[in-house]
């Protein structure tokens, strides 16, 4: 989905679903980047990149 839209769950574009960006500098927005990381049964990777997935400190 394009960043300055919302992601499919959300209604409307906000704080509830900002972008969130990992530490290969791949940005997702929030809902989507969990039901990925959750969605992954051993370690979980960037969608982009498949490198292990860390949320950017």
């Amino acid at each position: 989905m394009a960043f300055d839209g919302c992601c499919p769950d959300c209604k409307l574009p906000g704080d509830d679903c900002p972008l969130i960006w990992g530490s290969c500098n791949h940005a997702f927005h929030l809902h989507c980047i969990l039901k990925w990381v959750n969605s992954q049964t051993s370690q979980a990777h960037c969608p982009m990149c498949r490198r292990e997935w860390q949320f950017k400190g």
